[in-house]
């Protein structure tokens, strides 16, 4: 099977999602800021949001692959429950006593269990379930609910750890330590699971950097034309999207343009403010306003890259000149600066295309989807009351992995 994603508003064929789970439930008011939840979820509620996304995507036509079932899928091949297992289940966490007993139950355990412990993570009351007796210096020092493997509820957000760029992927290098074991998962999955093991598909990016070349999924925008947009934000660094640049050139990609964001918890990411709508449009946040953007194209040999700096007032036109048009149409909702920064709050733009000129939005965001609507824009809505509790909505949920073409 052939992967590619040309654009951010070819008709939607495949797309990864993450059904939150278990670990959802390792929340707390105590460490969701370490795990970058503005609060705790109701799992069964999110579930049920979650659902409804997946239907509309399946009734137009959408093939879901769930994240936790190709990583069931991936940990029955014997080399990939061993990367996965050296990567993520080591000493560190059970201490040198206990740790050869638990590497033989994890090299046993059915390959359901294990997805959901990478995923979930585990405790020491869950493990002595499994292990009655099992002993370390570790485990005598911690309590019984105490987390032995922290768990991923930010895999919900399959983008930001796993973006498609026209006929490759790039496994993202994450930037906050609770994000960076998402990464084994898809390195895992992307080598070892049928469905990718046989592809062929360049790896524009493997996740292992250190945090200063971080780049996320969610500043990533692959708008066509063979350029991709890509934000410089409080995830993303101006090194990391050299690096992914450099191999983006060498594999044929023409032209990224980076667009320089305000840090800040609000708009972490460039789909918080701006996402691709139809054919040269796009939403946009009002409070973001104007932005400078650096153009990066293939230097005179492999190794030099042409960077030109482009003034804030610029920022709509170099979008344009990327995309080969005279302009491009930006679409902001006409609304009081209050009312935006609550609407971008709650994803406003942060809007999933599923073919040109229909997306997916949260239903929360009133004046942007009646607005949207107004302009010829088919909107289709979704809860987003415990969903968005993370910081993001459709667009960040979504890991396309092969969009039509686009005329």
């Amino acid at each position: 099977m052939k992967f590619s994603v040309a654009s951010e508003i070819g008709e939607l064929a495949t797309v990864i999602l993450h059904r939150p789970g278990r670990e959802m439930n390792r929340l707390t008011p105590d460490n969701k800021d370490e795990l970058l939840f503005d609060d705790v979820l109701w799992l069964e509620r999110a579930q049920q949001d979650h659902d409804q996304f997946a239907a509309i995507l399946k009734q137009r036509g959408v093939n879901i692959l769930y994240l936790q079932d190709l990583l069931t899928d991936t940990i029955e091949v014997p080399a990939a429950r061993e990367y996965l297992l050296e990567g993520a289940l080591t000493p560190d966490h059970t201490g040198l006593t206990a740790a050869p007993t638990v590497r033989r139950w994890a090299e046993e355990a059915p390959a359901a269990v294990l997805a959901e412990v990478l995923i979930a993570g585990i405790t020491k009351a869950e493990l002595l379930e499994q292990l009655p007796g099992v002993s370390s210096m570790v485990m005598s020092s911690i309590d019984d609910e105490d987390l032995l493997l922290s768990p991923l509820p930010n895999h919900l957000f399959t983008r930001d750890s796993s973006s498609w760029i026209y006929d490759g992927v790039s496994v993202n290098t994450m930037r906050r330590t609770a994000r960076r074991r998402e990464t084994l998962n898809y390195r895992a999955i992307y080598r070892w699971h049928p469905l990718f093991a046989n592809a062929d598909f360049p790896l524009w990016n493997d996740g292992t950097l250190g945090r200063e070349m971080s780049i996320e999924g969610g500043d990533i925008q692959i708008i066509g034309n063979g350029a991709v947009m890509i934000g410089v934000s409080e995830r993303t660094c101006p090194q990391g999207v050299e690096h992914l640049a450099a191999k983006l050139f060498a594999g044929g990609i023409r032209e990224v343009v980076a667009v320089r964001m305000h840090k800040s918890r609000a708009q972490m990411h460039l789909d918080t403010i701006m996402t691709m709508v139809d054919r040269g449009t796009f939403t946009k946040y009002a409070g973001a306003g104007m932005l400078p953007t650096v153009t990066l194209r293939p230097g005179d040999s492999p190794d030099e890259i042409e960077v030109r700096e482009n003034a804030p007032e610029l920022m709509h036109q170099v979008i344009a000149e990327a995309l080969g048009l005279d302009e491009i149409v930006v679409l902001t909702t006409p609304q009081d600066s209050r009312s935006a920064a609550r609407e971008q709050w709650d994803d406003g733009a942060n809007s999933l295309a599923i073919a040109p000129g229909t997306i997916i939005t949260y239903e929360r965001n009133v004046n942007t989807n009646r607005y949207l609507t107004s302009k010829g824009i088919e909107v289709l809505t979704i809860p987003g009351s415990e969903l968005g509790r993370g910081r993001g909505g459709p667009h960040c949920m979504s890991c396309p992995v092969l969009r039509n073409p686009v005329d």
